[in-house]
Order: structure tokens, then sequence, then C-alpha cells
């Protein structure tokens, strides 16, 4: 500690530079001044913790007041500190119970003294909260393919003071193995360049600090990057296949759609004439041209009958084509006597299907009591087993009793011989 002389007004100083202490102890800090003047009507003590690197906030701890003895704890700290104050030593003291990482920073203890303005009027003390580091977390940066550069990253979230970072490095076979030349680390980062089959293997982290330690582990694969491009590949021609494929079943529907649209047409073509000539008896039947129309026109009363015959073989080809008619009517009413048929055979096929399934059930009915009345014969031979089983027993008592007269028969003829051999006796 060092103390200055008091003749250029107000000093302040901490009792320790640093102190370190575990997270969850308690801490007393100790603040030492000297006034300008011995006697002072108020002495106003202020304990606080000046801004951290990571939230940037200050921490009012509280106020001590020496005219009224009051002491002003801040909000955060009630129930959590004691602040002392000792005016003929000059002397302050905070104490923290149970400290955690929010109260590692620099405390700061300030004297104010009504007219004492000069000098040091403040003076601070490191105070460093030690906190073993957490599980880190290993992470992988890219993408492990061949010949890429990649980057291995392992933190704590906490620790304090701040862990330090130590990578390790094992094959398949768990065998520890160096880094290749060009590999950098540095604050838990690890740096692979231009890695291959040979970069992958088993990867620890260990973060460590005066506290303790924890560490994370990874397994890192290289793999080459065809494979990716063979996985898009498969994938493309597989969708490719998928889309041909619903193509041609969307075609083969279509056609099917179109066929059963087309409906059967039956088309009449009219039959030429035929004349019928009489040539000694013999009925010829020949095609009769324009020509030979033009010739008859001229000729006489055999051309007249010629024609009356034609006009009658037409009226019989007339005839003809009614008879043709009927006779497909006739076909069309035997095909629907056809359908007709077929739909009785097809509902007699139902009802056959109906009694099969009946006289299934009925078969199901019957097994189902054959196996009722098999049970009922079975309940029957245990109860007739149970009677004869009581029939035995029944029996065994019947010879024990008869068993037990003949000894009772026994010993009656023992004691009677007894008795006469009394009476020999005594005669």
């Amino acid at each position: 500690m060092n103390v200055l002389s008091s003749a250029f007004g107000l000093e302040v100083t901490m009792s320790q530079a640093s102190v370190e202490v575990a997270r969850g102890d308690e801490v007393i800090l100790t603040c030492n001044f000297k006034p300008k003047n011995q006697v002072n009507e108020l002495i106003i003590v202020t304990w606080t913790g000046d801004a951290d690197e990571t939230s940037g906030d200050k921490v009012l701890f509280g106020n001590y007041y020496s005219n009224t003895h009051n002491v002003d704890i801040g909000p955060d700290y009630e129930g959590k500190i004691m602040i002392d104050f000792d005016s003929a030593a000059k002397t302050s003291k905070l104490t923290l119970k149970q400290v955690t990482l929010k109260e590692s920073r620099k405390i700061r203890c300030y004297v104010q003294i009504p007219g004492d303005i000069d000098g040091r009027t403040s003076d601070t003390t490191s105070l460093l909260v030690q906190v073993a580091p957490s599980q880190p977390i290993c992470k992988l940066v890219g993408t492990a393919e061949y010949g890429n550069n990649i980057s291995l990253t392992c933190v704590s979230e906490e620790g304090s003071p701040i862990p330090t970072y130590k990578w390790e490095r094992y094959d398949v076979k768990n065998v520890p193995k160096a880094f290749p030349s060009k590999t950098t680390e540095k604050d838990g980062v690890v740096s692979l360049v231009n890695v291959s089959v040979d970069t992958s293997g088993f990867y620890i982290c260990l973060s460590t600090n005066k506290v303790g330690s924890a560490k994370c582990n990874m397994t890192l694969s290289v793999m080459p990057a065809s494979m990716n491009l063979a996985t898009i590949g498969i994938v493309a021609g597989c969708i490719a296949g998928a889309t041909v494929l619903i193509i041609i079943i969307i075609c083969c529907c279509r056609k099917r759609k179109q066929k059963s649209k087309k409906v059967p047409v039956v088309e009449y073509h009219d039959e030429p004439q035929i004349e019928y000539i009489d040539v000694g008896n013999t009925y010829n039947t020949e095609e009769r041209t324009d020509k030979a129309r033009s010739d008859d026109s001229g000729g006489d009363r055999d051309d007249l009958r010629d024609r009356f015959d034609d006009r009658k073989g037409s009226r019989d080809d007339l005839r003809d084509r009614d008879d043709l008619r009927d006779r497909y009517d006739d076909r069309k009413g035997s095909r629907d006597d056809l359908r007709d048929r077929y739909d009785d055979r097809k509902g007699s096929r139902d009802d056959l299907r109906d009694r099969y399934d009946d006289r299934k059930g009925s078969r199901d009915d019957l097994r189902d009591r054959y196996d009722d009345r098999k049970g009922s014969r079975d309940d029957l031979r245990d109860r007739y087993d149970d009677r004869k089983g009581s029939r035995d027993d029944l029996r065994d008592r019947y010879d024990d009793r008869r068993g037990s007269r003949d000894d009772l028969r026994d010993r009656y003829d023992d004691r009677r011989g007894s008795r006469d051999d009394l009476r020999d006796s005594v005669k």
C-alpha cells in the first residue's frame, strides 16, 4: 500500500491491487483514506464497479453517509453486500456475498469530503471471479471436400480467466497424429488447407484455465466432390424418368377414351338389279346394264314382257331386302336375348355365391356347435373323473374302517383268550 502525505489533500488507496476469488465465495475489499483535516462533519464513501468489456455497464453497490451512518444499497444488491465504515481507522470495507461473473471487474472506492477535493479521491482493485470453463462447442466451418480449406472452431461460453484452447488429432485407429505443416491454430480455431482423405480423423479440443478444464470432440470425414455431382445426377434422372412415365400414362388414357367414343356404324349397300332370262326352260341370272336397257327400249312385245319380268324381279329384290332387314332384326333380337341370358346367368352365379356363403356360414355354425359339444364332453369327462376319484376315496375309507373292525375283533379275541387262561389258572 502506497500512502502519500496528506499535505496535498485527500488520498484514497485500496489495500490490494487485485483479488482472485472463486464463483460463489465471499470476498472483502478494504478502502483506506487520509483526509486533509482530521475532523470532518460529513464523509461520503461510494462503492461502484467500472464498466467491463462485455456489457459496458457500470455497477452501483452502495453509499455510506458518516453524519447519519446511513447506507444506501444498490437495487441489484439488496441483501447481497455490506458496507462498513471506521472513522477512527479511516477505512471502509465492502463485503460481497456469493460473487458472480458480474462482479468480475475493477471495483472502485470513491470518497467525498466537503472542502477536501484535492488529491486522489478514488482508487480501484481488480476483482477476478474464477469460473471453470463450460463445455466447449466444436463446429466445422466450410465443406469437407477434397482440395477445400476448412476450419474447426472451439468455444466455451463461460470461463474466468478466459480459457485457452488446444486441439488434438487422432486417426481412424485412435492413434495420435500430427497436424499438416500448413495448419494454423489460434484462439480455438484450427485452419486446415487443401484437405484430403488423410485429413479425416477424430479431433478433440481442450478448454483450460486455472480453475478447471473441459473438452469436446468431433469426427471429420473428407469426401470427394464428385459424390455430390453423382447424387445430383441420380436425383435428376429419377425426376426425368418419372416425368416420361407420367406422359406415357396420360397418352394411353387419352387413346382409350378416343376408342371408347367410336360407335360401330352399319352400312347398307344396294345390290345390283338381277334379271331372270328364260333360255330353254333354264333360268340364268345376269346383271342388266344400261346399254342392254337402251337396246330393249325399241323392242316389241317380248321386250314389254321382259320389262314386266324385270319389274317383277325388282319387286322380288325389294322383298329380299325386307327379308334381310327382318333377318337383321332377328339377329339383333337374338343378341338382346343372349344379353338377357348372360344377365340371368350372372344373377344365378350371384345366387350361387350367396348360397355358398350361407352354407359356409352354416358350416362355421356347425363347427362352433361341435366345439361347444366337444367342450361339454370334456366337462362331463372331468366330472366323471372327479366322481370316480370320490368313489375311490370312499372305497379307501371303507377298507380303512373294515381294517379297524378286524383289529377290534383281534383285540376282542385276545382279551377273550386271556380270560380263558385266567379261568384255567384258577382251576
